[in-house]
Formats: structure tokens, C-alpha cells, sequence
């Protein structure tokens, strides 16, 4: 089991307070992705769970039994970086085998494991290869690799895919989810900045805000049923349309909160708001069509690829039946 209950857990630098007493359960083999914009805290709780940073205050317990003073090498964990951090002289196969070789398992022992993992990470062709014969991807496979290898209760992934282009971030994210089916009594622990990442590979999704937990659920949960107007908008893509002021006077709220693809087009002007259209985009099987309707912000309205909107063209639009979100003046939700 590998389950770890994070307590209270506050982390300071100085006067400057990045952890702001966490709470969170994780589940032994569940796939957490923590995610939010740059300096929330994702990282630094990250690094704390694998005791690579002292904590202030609060308690870190893995299967029960706290870690707090227990130094990385002994928590069971194994971590990878977005650096990748192989060693240019080995091959693939002495990366792997490197901590293995350390704790003094048997050289037989030692090329099983190598070879079990790079079967599973698809690998085997390339042992004999140092990595800068290797792609990105092969390289961030050899790195996950080097962790499988050490049959940890934990993985804990730290941007990984921050370095990979977009066809190789794609290909990585469904050979991670793979591993993480593979592997279901161990927990994974993935922080990422990027919701799209965190959308299609989470169980459940840890957001994360000037170091505090904002929301916690299952990805579509979040999505469906954001519990303030930062999750709102931090979890999808395109973002969530927010209207407040004179545009949300219909509604009983501060703000309303649309996503683009809720939008309905309305004969005869009589939508909820009417803009012009300044822009268009046709992604094949979308299109999104930006309207002007007074606000700081372009509307962002999701159409069928089919659809062809000319600039200058004026749409009147309203959200579909319930499909939008009301928040108060301090942007936590409000019941329709």
C-alpha cells in the first residue's frame, strides 16, 4: 500500500510563505496531478513529499508512518525530472541499472529488472545507446525507466514533458497513463502547469493557488462544477467565457461563467449578449468565432468546423438551458 495523508502542511522560505497548510489524501494507486500557474506551490509540495525540502510545520505520513525525518533514499520514492538527468557517459542500460548497482543488487538481478522495465517502456532496441543518440522522448523514457527499475511505493513526476514538443507530449502522456495501468498498487504523483496534461491523465486533480488546495476532484468534476472562478478558468481550454457588471445583470450573480462550447447561437437578436464578430478560427473539427460585446475580454464562442462567421458579423448569443456558472463578488460559486 501506498497511501500518504498530507497534514497541515506549511512551507516557508524566510518571510515568504509558499505552503499554506495543505490538507490532502491520496489514495495507494491513484494517478494525482497537481496543477496551477507558476509559483502556486505545486512543485515545492512535490519536492516535500519526496524530502527533497524541509518542512515547516505539519506531517507527511506514506502508508501510515511519518516521513518528515526520514531522508528521500528511505521513503520508498522515486521522482523524475523534466531534465532527465542521465548520466552522457553510460548507456542506456548502466542508467537504468546506476541505483540498483549502488544498493548492491545481484548483477543478474540487476539485468532482469533492466530488461522488464525497458520491455514495458519500449526500450529494448536502444540499452546499448548513450543518450545522446536518443530522442527527447527516448531519453524521458530511459528516466522513468531508471525510476521503474527501483519498484518504488511512490512515483513522483515533476514536469516531465515540459521539454517535448507537441506530438512527443502527446505520445508521452499516453505512455505514462499506460504505465500508471501497469503498475496499479503504486501511487503517482504528477505536477504539471499544463491543464491539458492534467485533464486527460488525473484521477483526480489537485489545483493549487498561492499555496493553497483551491479544488479537488475527478477531471470532469472539476470542469462540470468549479468551485470558484479561478478553477473556472484555470481548468479548460479554450477558457471560460466571464461576464459581470450590466452583461451578468440578468443573472443573480457577480459574475457568469460560460464555456464556449455552452453558447448558442439566437435569431433576431435576442440573445443574452450580442457582439461582432472580429475573428475566426477553423481547427478541422471546431471552429471558434471571437465576438465584441463591450467587454475587456473577447467572447469566445465554439462552433461546428463547418461553420464560417465573417468579421464584422453580428451574433446574438445565449448559454444553453443551465449550462452556466454563477459566482459571488469574491468568486466562489453560487447556486443557479
Amino acid at each position: 500500500m501506498s497511501d500518504i495523508k498530507i497534514t497541515n502542511l506549511r512551507k516557508s522560505f524566510g518571510s515568504v510563505d509558499v505552503l499554506k497548510g495543505i490538507d490532502l489524501d491520496i489514495k495507494s494507486g491513484e494517478f494525482v496531478v497537481f496543477v496551477g500557474p507558476s509559483g502556486c506551490g505545486k512543485s515545492t509540495l512535490l519536492r516535500s513529499i519526496a524530502g527533497l525540502e524541509t518542512v515547516t510545520s505539519g506531517t507527511i505520513a506514506i502508508d501510515g508512518r511519518v516521513v518528515n525525518d526520514t531522508p528521500p533514499s528511505e521513503r520508498g520514492i522515486a521522482m523524475v525530472f523534466q531534465t532527465y538527468a542521465l548520466y552522457p557517459h553510460m548507456t542506456v542500460a548502466q542508467n537504468m541499472a546506476y541505483a540498483l548497482r549502488i544498493a548492491k543488487m545481484p548483477r543478474a538481478e540487476r539485468e532482469a529488472a533492466v530488461a522488464a522495465a525497458a520491455e514495458t517502456l519500449h526500450l529494448s532496441p536502444y540499452l546499448a545507446r548513450k543518450p545522446k543518440d536518443l530522442s527527447g522522448g527516448q531519453r524521458q523514457r530511459v528516466a522513468i525507466g531508471r525510476a521503474i527499475v527501483r519498484n518504488p511505493k511512490v512515483f513522483l513526476f515533476d514536469e516531465p514533458l515540459s521539454n517535448l514538443d507537441a506530438a512527443l507530449r502527446l505520445k508521452m502522456r499516453i505512455e505514462i497513463s499506460r504505465l500508471g495501468e501497469s503498475l496499479p498498487d503504486t501511487t503517482m504523483i504528477y505536477v504539471t502547469h499544463d491543464q491539458v496534461e492534467a485533464m486527460t491523465m488525473a484521477d483526480r486533480i489537485v489545483v493549487l493557488k498561492d499555496g493553497e488546495v483551491q479544488q479537488v476532484g475527478r477531471p470532469m468534476d472539476l470542469y462540470n462544477a468549479p468551485h470558484s472562478l479561478f478553477v473556472a478558468q484555470f481548468i479548460g481550454s479554450p477558457q471560460m467565457n466571464i461576464l459581470t457588471g450590466a452583461k451578468a445583470a440578468a443573472f443573480p450573480a457577480h459574475y457568469v461563467g460560460v464555456r464556449p462550447e455552452h453558447l448558442e447561437i439566437v435569431g433576431g437578436g435576442g440573445g443574452a449578449w450580442t457582439g461582432i464578430a472580429v475573428h475566426s478560427e477553423s481547427l478541422g473539427a471546431d471552429s471558434f468565432t471571437y465576438l465584441d460585446i463591450g467587454e475587456e475580454e473577447l467572447m469566445t464562442v465554439r462552433l461546428p468546423g463547418t461553420a464560417q462567421v465573417a468579421a464584422g458579423t453580428t451574433l446574438s448569443v445565449s448559454p444553453k438551458a443551465q449550462h452556466y456558472h454563477l459566482f459571488n463578488a469574491s468568486g466562489r460559486v453560487v447556486a443557479a
